[in-house]
């Protein structure tokens, strides 16, 4: 494990960039860019049109390791160039950010109120490549909608694939989304702050994970997930909230960091110049780093 990298997640101030959209989310993503669906005719064509929304982020000025403290890449990304070198390469030796991958392969059918991962073929293979492409660490994704076995089932589920993750040197991001319109969410929160607890409780003093998670309705509820001792980061994610509604959530948890995916796109379009979308996620990335906080001390709680 590179020791600058771990240093750098742990103590940063700063924000994780979701730039994993995959097959599933793409369109939608490409659309909200001002890229519609009758521009690409095949997924080649928008997969290589979403690279470039990625390299176009990745490659601006305003996009550096002294506010973002790492990225998640999609499978096929991590596979491509960015600036005349491996995207993963590029990003850690020019841009001194660290890269994640996402590993799953979406989400599995609804059952008991959540949806688990689908199974993910060859996963060893897919770890081998991850680390020869020089990748920090992994992501990985299940989704909640209520309370009940559903939810024990997905964090039985990711801490199990979490643990084959840690084997071989590779620190998993372990993502529990709740659905921000679920009539239960607070309770659904409660029961996985439990949930988690009970789980990290039972990993070897070495095993280090992070955590992105659902900005939640009791603010501070993950406190003493934050202040776990195999916890290396909390992140949150914006799960459809719009930026300004994500960035007041997240000030109000300390020790939180963002892990924004499609608010931090928001306001960017394929038509913008490069100074106008240079300002725009200068501006994005500003506001969502002030929000942050980076502070493990939470014992103390809110401030006052």
């Amino acid at each position: 494990m590179n020791t600058e990298q771990l240093e750098k997640i742990a103590t940063g101030m700063g924000m994780i960039a979701a730039l994993d959209q995959s097959g599933g989310s793409t369109p939608q993503a490409l659309a909200r860019f001002g890229i519609p669906e009758s521009t690409y005719w095949s997924e080649k064509e928008m997969f290589d049109l979403v690279h470039e929304v990625r390299t176009r982020i990745v490659t601006s000025p305003s996009f550096n390791g002294e506010r973002v403290l790492g990225a998640i890449l999609f499978e096929g990304t991590m596979d491509r160039w960015i600036g005349g070198r491996p995207a993963a390469e590029y990003l850690w030796d020019v841009k001194k950010i660290v890269p994640f991958l996402k590993i799953d392969k979406g989400l599995a059918d609804e059952s008991d109120g959540a949806q688990t991962m689908k199974p993910i073929p060859r996963l060893s293979h897919l770890l081998d490549r991850a680390r020869d492409h020089g990748m920090f660490g992994t992501k990985m994704r299940s989704f909640v909608l209520l309370p009940g076995a559903g939810l024990r089932a997905v964090v039985e589920q990711q801490f199990a694939v979490a643990r084959q993750l840690l084997a071989v040197g590779l620190v998993p991001i372990i993502e529990i989304e709740i659905d921000i319109h679920s009539p239960a969410k607070r309770e659904a929160e409660e029961v996985l702050s439990v949930a988690l607890l009970e789980e990290l409780d039972q990993l070897d003093a070495d095993q280090l994970v992070m955590l992105k998670l659902t900005l939640p309705e009791t603010d501070d509820l993950y406190r003493l997930v934050v202040a776990h001792r195999n916890v290396l980061r909390v992140l949150a994610l914006s799960g459809g909230y719009s930026r300004q509604v994500a960035n007041e959530y997240l000030a109000r948890n300390h020790g939180v960091i963002a892990s924004f995916s499609r608010a931090l796109l928001e306001g960017l379009t394929a038509q913008q110049s490069d100074e106008d979308f240079d300002r725009t996620l200068n501006d994005t990335i500003a506001s969502i780093v002030r929000a942050s906080s980076g502070h493990r001390t939470v014992e103390s709680g809110p401030e006052s």
